[in-house]
């Protein structure tokens, strides 16, 4: 239960302390500083005051908040990030600040919207944080990339100032990310004329089949009652497909590739005010500001569906990925006739021949909008496309599927339906996600020093699905089935629906997500301060590449963005062979250094002389990263004592807790924890094909997790910044960060020209982003079901509860079930996943999510209701977990016969065509084909990859997101020769390009990006105005090899400046960038994104299909 003490009992451990002379040593006791409780002082808006003009009514108190006005500064792009000592790269300055426009008038339709546009308030939906005053003119309006909306409580609090003062310099700033929007469709339900020779392959095992699938998105859409299913009763005879839509993708090409899109148009709103209600006792009483993160949202207009009018000329980001979702309710047109076609002999088959590659399943652009409500007619929703669509919130009892969304929107009602489907059944929980501005704010509830209502069995915290009976004197948990008491205090008589009288005023009767203001109760020390020590790499390589010169650049800078008051305190220490602290109480003195040199049995100097105020050492801690690259700057030390350096920064922050920020460059070579290179043994394994060599990828000993797990116990998060030109066993490092909650974030190579600048983002964007401490996760589920699994990155000391020293807005938990036992038809499964933590001013929170799913005997309702987003980021995570414990071949095989057993299923089950020449593709999963190949074909599973590439992108995968998953692996490619030539009318960045090169031509440059890196590819034969206008040359061979992207005084080179800006924000990531040439090294990497083009190592997509369609026979059979 969350109230369980996430700490460690007992004073923590005193160490000898060191003094400026390393012989003499003072014995002095490490007390952590009691902060005064809290909770009952209200909190201010956390990222800024309302916008000139706004009045403040009384409102729901807000966990969230958007960002205020300014808070992201304006500028071009730049690549080259704040200045570093001893290092020059160009710089550009940032245009004019433009002078705001009277108001437009909000459009009565909305249209293809353009990036960046100005956002207005207006009485349909909140305006977008993050965008320009109301009136700003659009077109003059440079937008550098910004940070994410900061909508979670966890900000500054208001002031007038700009909430990041910007990056340095010309650095183009980077303040986060609009909401991320990856639309991601392609054709609908296909079947193609495929045979051939079968193979058989065991199947990737997801979760336990004798798992229920953890739900995620509700679900609202009852089977069609035009085509009424037969209970599931074993294996179903092959029946009609009454849900989605199959297609079939026949031999000779097709004129047209469409599908029927398979779910009902959303309703509007419900209009009851008592769902607005918001009591004004509460904290946080102001609306919410606008800043300039989000463009409005849009989801596609459906007979029968209100698009909300949008404020003022409020434009949408782009949505990746996708095609316009269909809809419930819609009829479904007609399928394709199917043509049959004989099976193909042999093992090669010409296949272009056969499918007209134009109209197989891709994803598709598409900006468009929706409101999409939770529940609807007592019934859960489908939820939207994650990556395929943009889409505001609107909480009618379910959760918001950003915070938790299941990869089945039905349950089965047994483990025998989940094991015949194969599908993966497992919920993603991003607890702190950003909303979108407009989305319906999560409530704070303050119970008084009771607390927060109960179970009295199960523990599960009063929700919109507890039934009270009795007069309202008793009430029926929704999980356990247990009958409580209902509190005195808590009593209301029952209307003549059976609901209480006041459900509609208490929020947390109504809502899906409520944070409660958690009491004494759920404390065992007054909430822990805001501390961040930073720990910088001096030896040789770390200065001679600019990495420390960059490091101490970036968080001087960044200093800014650390949330204000008293309780914020900082930490600064460097080391190489040995450690050096630096005590900043010594006020208008230049701070003093206390050398410790035992590497072995580590030390820390008196807690409280380096773990200090921001008040109190601003200057202090300025001065001294200031001076800390020249002071070092003949440094000959080599080695790297990084084990001991992190037990030493951890034991500074033992009596308080907090962010441990690392900057490492080498080796870690001597000391706790030191490590040998196994690159040239793991390269000489994988090259002789030693099926042992997987191994490599796993930590080198347990010293540093047994190090992370006591980090995590007193609540210390490590993440670490690896600024690296050789190998340094991320796979052993990454373990420290893993299991504290924290992130690695991967230089390689690091560049003192184009890297300083992504340093700088992501640090300030690490230190401002919404994020909580000192947390306490668990998932309950209704009876019938139980959690199988947790993954990501957490320290699980007891089976129930995860711990996370840290958690963000960015972090991701998957949760697996398995049945224990059989659900009712037409009953509802319930999830609950509890968050208690603390946020960055000292207020104890218990963020409870709320989700309730139909359940279903039919296993068409299986395929019909599937998250394809949901199941592939589950499929992704799965994979990176086995990376270290299986050869890559059995990954991808295990990868590519999961997707075939799904396939499998749906054609044997729920398909009626009878011909055995056609490949059928369920609407919901039609791009589960492209998607595996996509993985197969990724760095983490390539032969061809680093280790250390490798190894990083599995500890990336682990905590990463459902909107970022399918990007990673199937990235964005667009054209940018031709932007100028493009429709102004809609975003920049949606017309996406085929991942094949034979849309590569030899005269177009070309973007690509997947969330992390951004690769410009210039072919041979580009036009040389074009280069100039773009890159300030005039031929290829006159291209930089490290790029640094300048804003020229033309309409090409600005639009390129919008694009990634745009982009930038999407991602909520910087990007690093990359120049690619055709006919070098770097030209061929790009190539290596070309998912779609046959390879060395791996199939086409058409061939890929044929192999899938091939498989499928063989079972058939």
């Amino acid at each position: 239960m969350e109230s369980a003490s996430p700490f460690a009992s007992g004073p923590p451990r005193q160490r000898p302390a060191m003094v400026s002379n390393p012989t003499s040593v003072v014995q002095t006791p490490l007390i952590g500083r009691s902060m005064a409780p809290s909770s009952s002082v209200p909190l201010p808006s956390p990222f800024g005051s309302a916008l000139p003009g706004f009045s403040r009514p009384a409102a729901t108190p807000l966990a969230s908040r958007p960002p205020p006005p300014g808070a992201i500064p304006q500028g071009p792009i730049a690549g080259n990030g704040p200045r570093i000592p001893g290092f020059t790269a160009p710089r550009t300055l940032p245009p004019p600040s433009v002078q705001p426009a009277p108001p437009s008038a909000a459009s009565s339709s909305i249209r293809p919207p353009t990036p960046y546009a100005s956002a207005t308030q207006d009485s349909g939906l909140q305006s977008y944080p993050g965008s320009p005053p109301s009136g700003a003119s659009v077109a003059t309006l440079p937008m550098p990339f910004v940070g994410p909306p900061a909508s979670q409580q966890f900000g500054r609090p208001p002031t007038s100032q700009p909430l990041f003062s910007g990056p340095p310099r010309s650095q183009p700033p980077f303040a986060g990310a609009q909401y991320l929007q990856r639309p991601m469709a392609g054709s609908t339900n296909s079947q193609l004329p495929l045979a051939g020779p079968p193979t058989s392959q065991s199947p990737f095992l997801g979760p336990p089949t004798s798992q229920p699938p953890f739900t995620g998105p509700p679900t609202s859409q009852p089977p069609r009652p035009n085509t009424p299913q037969p209970p599931f009763a074993g294996l179903p005879t092959p029946q009609q497909f009454g849900g989605p839509s199959t297609q079939t993708l026949t031999g000779p090409p097709i004129s047209q590739f469409v599908g029927p899109p398979t779910s009902q148009p959303y309703a509007g709103r419900s209009s009851s005010p008592s769902q607005m209600a918001t009591p004004s006792s509460q904290p946080f009483s102001m609306p919410p500001t606008v800043g300039t993160s989000f463009g409005s949202p849009v989801w596609p207009s459906q007979p029968g569906q209100m698009v909300p009018s949008l404020p003022g000329n409020v434009q949408a980001p782009p949505r990746m990925f996708g095609m316009p979702p269909g809809m419930p309710g819609q009829p479904i047109p007609p399928v394709l006739p199917a043509m049959g076609h004989s099976a193909l002999a042999g093992p090669q088959v010409s296949t272009q021949s056969k499918i007209d590659p134009n109209q197989i399943p891709r994803p598709l652009p598409n900006s468009s909008i929706t409101i999409f409500e939770t529940r609807q007619g007592n019934q859960a929703n489908v939820p939207p496309v994650c990556i395929q669509s943009i889409f505001v919130v609107k909480d009618n009892g379910n959760c918001s599927p950003r915070l938790m969304r299941c990869t089945l929107n039905q349950i089965p009602c047994t483990g025998d339906l989940l094991s015949t489907s194969s599908m993966p059944f497992a919920l993603m929980v991003q607890p702190l996600a950003l909303p979108h501005p407009s989305d319906d704010p999560i409530p704070v509830v303050d119970f008084g020093e009771s607390g927060p209502v109960r179970c009295s069995r199960c523990k599960s915290y009063i929700n919109a699905f507890m039934r009270f009976i009795d007069h309202g004197r008793t009430f029926v948990c929704n999980l356990c089935g247990f009958t409580n008491e209902t509190p005195r205090d808590y009593l209301c008589n029952l209307g003549p629906d059976g609901r209480r009288r006041d459900a509609d005023e208490r929020l947390e009767l109504c809502k899906g997500t409520v944070e409660f203001v958690a009491t004494r109760e759920y404390m065992v020390r007054d909430p822990m301060p805001a501390v961040f020590f930073f720990l910088i790499d001096v030896s040789l390589n770390a200065i001679q590449t600019g990495a420390t010169a960059a490091a101490c650049s970036a968080i001087s800078q960044s200093l800014a963005d650390l949330p204000d008051g008293p309780r914020t305190m900082v930490g600064i220490a460097t080391f190489d062979c040995s450690i050096h602290f630096y005590n900043l109480r010594r006020a208008s003195q230049q701070p003093l250094m206390l050398i410790v040199p035992d590497i072995h049995d580590v030390y820390t100097p008196l807690h409280t002389d380096v773990v200090v105020p921001l008040t109190e050492c601003r200057q202090s801690v300025e001065q001294l990263l200031e001076s800390i690259p020249s002071l070092f700057e003949n440094n000959k030390v080599s080695d790297s004592a990084f084990g001991a350096a992190i037990k030493a920064g951890f034991l500074a922050l033992k009596p308080t807790g907090g962010k441990l920020l690392v900057f490492q460059s080498v080796l870690p070579s001597v000391g706790i924890g030191s490590l040998s290179s196994r690159e040239a043994e793991g390269r000489t394994n994988a090259s002789a094909g030693d099926k042992e060599a997987h191994k490599l990828l796993q930590p080198a000993d347990k010293t540093l997790k047994t190090m992370a797990i006591e980090f995590a116990e007193y609540q210390v998060c490590v993440d670490i910044f690896i600024t690296a030109q050789t190998f340094v066993d991320i796979a052993s490092i990454s373990v420290v960060p893993g299991t504290t909650g924290g992130q690695v974030y991967y230089y390689y190579p690091f560049s003192a020209l184009s890297d300083p600048g992504k340093l700088y983002n992501d640090l300030r964007w690490n230190l401002s982003r919404p994020q909580g401490f000192e947390a306490v996760m668990r998932v309950r589920c209704s009876q019938g079901l139980q959690v199988q699994e947790y993954a990501g990155s957490f320290c699980k000391r007891i089976p129930t509860d995860i711990d996370l020293p840290a958690i963000d807005c960015e972090k991701t938990i998957m949760v697996t079930f398995k049945h224990d036992d059989k659900f009712q038809e037409n009953s509802e499964c319930a999830f609950q996943c509890a968050l208690l933590y603390t946020t960055v001013y000292g207020e104890r929170r218990i963020r409870v999510i709320n989700l309730s799913l139909p359940c279903t005997s039919m296993l068409t309702n299986l395929f019909r209701t599937a998250d394809l987003d949901t199941q592939f980021a589950c499929i992704l995570k799965q994979a990176a977990s086995s990376i270290p414990v299986n050869s890559l071949s059995q990954v991808r095989e295990q990868i590519t016969n999961l997707c075939i057993n799904i396939l499998h299923a749906y054609r044997k089950f729920c398909a009626t065509v009878s011909s055995s020449g056609q490949l059928i593709l369920p609407e919901a999963l039609k791009l589960l084909p492209l998607y595996t190949l996509a993985l197969v074909k990724s760095i983490g599973l390539r032969n061809d990859g680093r280790f250390d590439d490798r190894s990083y992108w599995a500890s990336h995968v682990m905590s990463l997101s459902i909107s970022l998953a399918v990007p990673l692996v199937y990235p964005r490619m667009i054209s940018i020769h031709d932007l100028t030539a493009k429709e102004n009318d809609g975003s920049l960045s949606s017309s996406n390009i085929p991942l094949s090169s034979e849309h590569i031509n030899d005269d177009g440059i070309y973007l690509l990006e997947n969330g992390e890196d951004c690769l410009i590819y210039v072919g041979n034969m580009v036009n040389p105005d074009t280069l100039q206008k773009l890159f300030g040359v005039t031929s290829v061979d006159g291209l930089p090899t490290q790029l640094v992207l300048q804003q020229f005084d033309n309409d090409l080179s600005e639009k390129l400046s919008d694009v990634m800006n745009e982009i930038r924000q999407q991602r909520c990531s910087y990007l690093r960038l990359r120049l690619c040439k055709k006919g070098d090294p770097s030209g061929m990497h790009f190539m290596s994104y070309m998912i779609e083009d046959k390879t060395a190592g791996g199939l086409s997509y058409v061939e890929f299909l044929v192999h899938v369609h091939r498989q499928i026979q063989t079972k058939m059979a």
